[in-house]
């Protein structure tokens, strides 16, 4: 089916009203934008953030009378200036498959591949993630689960308890499983990351060795190793969650962090960890560290 795309230039403060009144108008989807690349990261359970100058998408059947949509955008009135705004039509694509045809095995450190369930594994004796994402975020082609990945084939993870914090498609817990972990605990906010996380542990044949938890079920565990693949600001702000999920003399691997943003990360941690250098790849970081004994 083919789209025409309606974007509209708002500010934080209305950007919600401008995404109500497209889907009032019509549209099939509404999706928010930064106007001038500033970063936002991810929020707390709950919370909603928008950029300051923010472009709301929405996206519309191409039969759809867009004429009368402008009108009725022209006749708003918190858009005291004008109204600024852009209708782009869509090429009509099977996205689906378009998406599924560029997304390849791809080989992270020594051992070990991720390859996408329909494709055909590169090498059945290397230590395989057989990997459907779906609507969740982690595929390994990111810098930032590309840095978890590498860090993860490069351990002895031989019968260790590991927690995956923020599991996302469940890529990472699934590696730390098929690189020789015992057990794994998932935790992610979003639901579909819960059923994503479930359908490729089956896919991997690990489903009894790993548990899925929201926030709100998580339990309270000390494991050998702790993974967290979010953003910077969550990672900060969960700093003694996330610590206390790592025994004495556990390892914990950050990540979703930019270079400039590290040092902040790695202070909301040093008061019980001890870290090794930063990796680094492209603008992103994976910070690493061993929790200090206790006595």
């Amino acid at each position: 089916m083919p789209w025409i795309q309606l974007r509209v230039h708002t500010t934080e403060k209305h950007a919600e009203t401008v995404s109500d009144m497209l889907m009032s108008w019509g549209a099939q989807a509404v999706s928010f934008v930064d106007a001038h690349d500033t970063p936002i990261y991810e929020p707390m359970p709950g919370e909603v953030i928008y950029w300051a100058n923010t472009v709301v998408v929405g996206l519309f059947d191409a039969e759809h009378p867009m004429d009368k949509v402008i009108r009725k955008l022209e006749q708003v009135s918190l858009f005291k200036h004008g109204v600024q705004y852009k209708l782009e039509q869509l090429e009509d694509k099977d996205w689906e498959r378009e998406w599924m045809d560029n997304f390849h095995p791809i080989r992270f450190g020594q051992r070990l591949w991720v390859c996408p369930s329909w494709r055909e594994i590169p090498d059945p004796t290397a230590v395989n993630v057989m990997l459907d994402p779906g609507l969740a975020f982690g595929t390994g082609t990111h810098p930032t689960t590309a840095l978890c990945m590498e860090w993860l084939d490069s351990q002895d993870l031989t019968d260790s308890l590991v927690v995956d914090f923020g599991c996302g498609s469940g890529i990472l817990g699934i590696a730390a499983l098929k690189l020789g972990g015992k057990r794994v605990v998932g935790i992610d906010i979003d639901p579909q990351a819960i059923e994503a996380s479930t359908a490729n542990a089956a896919r991997n044949g690990v489903a009894g060795q790993i548990e899925l938890y929201l926030p709100k079920d998580q339990p309270k565990l000390e494991a050998d190793v702790v993974v967290a693949n979010i953003l910077a600001g969550p990672l900060a702000e969960l700093s003694q969650i996330i610590s206390a999920y790592v025994r004495p003399g556990g390892l914990l691997a950050l990540s979703g962090i930019l270079e400039s943003q590290a040092q902040s990360v790695i202070d909301a941690y040093s008061d019980e960890f001890d870290f090794d250098p930063v990796a680094v790849k492209e603008e992103w970081v994976r910070l690493s560290a061993r929790k200090r004994l206790i006595g």
